[in-house]
Order: C-alpha cells, then structure tokens, then sequence
C-alpha cells in the first residue's frame, strides 16, 4: 500500500536550496548520507490539472500569505512575483537559491489534507 509520497526538486545548487530549507523554512529532515538532506514536509495535498503538455509544480501552503510573505522577506527570501487574488487563493512565487522557484499560496478551497 502506498504509504507517503517524496517530492523531488532539482537545483542548479542543491547545497544552497539544501540550506535554505533547513535553516530558512526549519523543516526537520534526516541525512542520507554524505549531507544528502531529505526533509519532512507539512501536510501535503495533491490536485491534477488539466494542460497541454505533461508538467509538475510544488506550492506551499500558508495560512497568511502576507504574513508568511513578510516573515520570510526578512529572512531575505525574494518574491518574483506580488501576491495575485486567483479565486481559490491568494497566490506568489518565491525564488531558491539555486536559482529554481516555489509557489506559495493561501488557500480559499477547502483542504484536502484534513480529510
């Protein structure tokens, strides 16, 4: 029986976005081996899309995005993009070290990860 799920992001500088998880974002994780960090996430949640090619994100989710915004803003976090109303949520992206991005949201919908 499938029992979790493990996202995975590449990098163009994995120590970098490696660091930024741990000391940025504080999510607890477990090394592997030899510094290769695996993180434990929040409650997670999965939605399929319809589009016209095959494609992934990652979101995170918040209860606050202005907060979260700010918060991480004076970790010197940088957003690429301002906070947009999408109807579902208010949505931005935040950029990793490495040069990758993350969305970041608050949902209006309600979540499936307190089914």
């Amino acid at each position: 029986m499938i029992n979790g799920a493990h996202v995975v992001i590449y990098s163009r500088d994995a120590e970098a976005d490696r660091a930024f998880f741990r000391d940025v974002l504080g999510y607890p994780n477990v090394d592997a081996g030899g510094g290769w960090l695996i993180f434990k996430l929040p409650p997670a949640e999965v939605a399929v899309h319809p589009a016209d090619s095959a494609s992934h994100e990652l979101f995170l989710m918040c209860d606050d995005v202005a907060a979260t915004v700010a918060e991480l803003t004076a970790k010197g976090v940088e957003f690429t993009q301002p906070v947009s109303d999408e109807g579902w949520g208010l949505r931005t992206v935040l950029r990793l070290p490495g040069g990758g991005e993350l969305g970041l949201y608050e949902p209006r919908h309600a979540k499936a990860y307190e089914l």
